[in-house]
């Protein structure tokens, strides 16, 4: 536990910061999901090295599944995951006066689909560019990655909500419980929606990437770049 507690802290710190800037996104109005993808993109480049930078639990069941982080590892990487974020919209309510909830404006197929295809492309976004062995080393992986989730909010955010992340999922419903007039009802969709993307997406991965080519667990963080 004593080697995980360097990764533990980077992935609090990063989640919450991030997570911080999705609660007070509103205030950029139609550019917020730009704000959201820049502050993914700062904490991955911030983190990669210590921690992989996942701040996801979707991430880092996908990276479960290619076998680049093992079962202890995951979990808690998705217990601190899911703290920060708790923690991160409920300063993001501090500070704003406003509930920072999520919600879908779809119906709950077009909302699901919405969350399964933006989850599977981030995650394969991730896997190629931080956990193969041909992309192993470049620069560009937290740009790719901030990008990929910037996209995903601009089309899938006003069909879904444009989650793609459980700890978002969680922080903002319990926000909106507790601080809006929000409910419970829709946590299911940000579960299991990112959850069959990350699966999806290792799936695919799988079938691209020959298990020779997957970035091995014990390579060094900063060779891996795991975001």
């Amino acid at each position: 536990m004593r080697a995980l507690t360097p990764k533990l802290l980077t992935e609090f710190a990063g989640t919450f910061v991030f997570l911080t800037v999705i609660g007070l996104s509103a205030a950029a109005g139609a550019l917020a999901p730009l704000a959201i993808g820049l502050a993914l993109m700062a904490m991955v480049y911030m983190g990669g090295h210590v921690s992989g930078a996942h701040y996801n639990p979707a991430v880092s069941f996908a990276l479960f599944a290619r076998r680049v982080i093992d079962a202890q590892t995951m979990l808690a990487y998705w217990g601190v995951q899911v703290a920060a974020g708790i923690l991160a919209f409920i300063l993001a309510h501090t500070i704003s006066g406003h509930a920072a909830g999520v919600h879908a404006s779809a119906g709950w197929g077009a909302a699901l689909t919405a969350e399964v295809v933006f989850t599977t492309a981030l995650v394969l976004v991730v896997l190629n560019v931080a956990a193969t062995r041909e992309t192993a080393g470049n620069s560009f992986y937290g740009l790719a990655i901030g990008v990929t989730v910037a996209t995903g909010a601009f089309v899938a955010g006003p069909i879904s909500g444009g989650v793609f992340n459980p700890a978002v999922g969680i922080g903002g419903i319990l926000s909106d419980a507790i601080f809006g007039a929000g409910s419970w009802s829709s946590l299911w969709l940000y579960l299991a929606g990112p959850l069959l993307g990350s699966a999806l997406g290792s799936a695919i991965h799988y079938v691209q990437t020959p298990r020779s080519q997957i970035v091995p667990p014990e390579a060094s963080e900063a060779t891996r770049r795991l975001p």
